[in-house]
């Protein structure tokens, strides 16, 4: 059965004056997919989005939310959307429930306030005003507000920034949630690991450009070295011996003095090889870990940059 399509984009680019800040990028996304949008900040990530969303004009191309060009068809399509952006304010005198009553209002139809708290554990916090919950409270509140009017595709724009580790955890059920009830979500995240367990697919962005799409099985696969070995020596040695030896991608020396990381390709030769080489040398391996490619290491491969930096 063929995957219906949601959204689509078609030679999208925005300037702003000299800066390109999006630039002839095209991409669809599918129905109940998780699709994930990583970039360094500056790559285009949030315009491209807010073009979709239709709160910005592109400067050429277009862009489809079920099969209506968004800036033809502004109000049919914000009803069947919902948009959480990377800072939302509320209503500082009211509480949860009267603010999601409120935001009902803008609608033809909307959800039940209070069932929509229960989803995200909020039920026992509707009377409590927004300054009064925790930040995790807080983000959580923030995405369930976008589902008031039921939405076909919510659009959150770096959900969990800032989140202690459990409280991302709580978010990311929140979101396989709203999948499994059959709604497609668009999602940013500056974390490695939010994206390769949440998404279906992930497109990569520098400098306004898509530079890899595709699942993050695939895009792990794609990469030379699916492997890498972390180790900490007793002494230094020179990375471009290691580098040549049979099965070694590439060496690269950390920032903490004596650890290296060597990158291997899939069957593993170039660790038997990097072992006998320290022996050889005399260098003692203090600690050595194994670990296999992730997205970090394809982002690294098509950006030359970390997602952080």
């Amino acid at each position: 059965m063929a995957k219906q399509g949601v959204i689509k984009v078609e030679n999208l680019s925005k300037r702003f004056g000299e800066l390109v800040a999006v630039d002839s990028i095209s991409f669809e996304i599918y129905e109940r997919e998780i699709f994930g949008i990583l970039g360094p900040n500056g790559a285009g990530k949030t315009t491209a989005l807010e073009i979709i969303e239709g709160l910005q004009k592109p400067t050429s191309g277009k862009t489809f939310v079920f099969g209506k060009e968004t800036h033809n068809n502004g109000r049919a399509i914000k009803e069947k959307i919902g948009i959480q952006l990377q800072s939302t304010s509320f209503f500082d005198f009211l509480n949860l429930k009267e603010i999601l009553e409120v935001y009902g209002s803008f609608y033809p139809s909307h959800q039940d306030p209070m069932q929509l708290l229960e989803m995200v554990g909020l039920k026992e916090k509707a009377k409590t005003v927004v300054k009064k919950l925790s930040g995790g409270q807080k983000q959580r509140f923030a995405v369930v507000s976008t589902l008031i009017n039921n939405p076909q595709v919510v659009f959150l724009d770096e959900p969990t920034t800032g989140l202690d580790p459990q409280a991302r955890r709580n978010l990311w059920e929140i979101i396989e949630t709203m999948r499994q009830s059959g709604k497609t979500v668009i999602l940013t995240t500056h974390y490695m690991d939010e994206a390769q367990i949440l998404c279906d697919r992930v497109a990569i962005m520098d400098e306004g450009k898509i530079v890899a799409l595709d699942t993050p099985e695939r895009l792990i696969r794609s990469l030379k070295y699916p492997y890498r070995a972390l180790v900490k020596t007793n002494g230094r040695f020179p990375l471009s011996e290691v580098s040549e030896l049979k099965g070694v991608v590439e060496v690269r020396e950390r920032a903490e003095e004596g650890r290296y990381e060597i990158r291997l390709e899939d069957n593993l030769e170039g660790l038997s090889e990097s072992r006998k080489y320290f022996a050889k040398k005399n260098i003692k391996i203090k600690d050595l870990k194994l670990e296999t490619a992730d997205l970090e290491d394809v982002f690294i491969h098509f950006t030359g940059k970390r997602l952080r930096d």
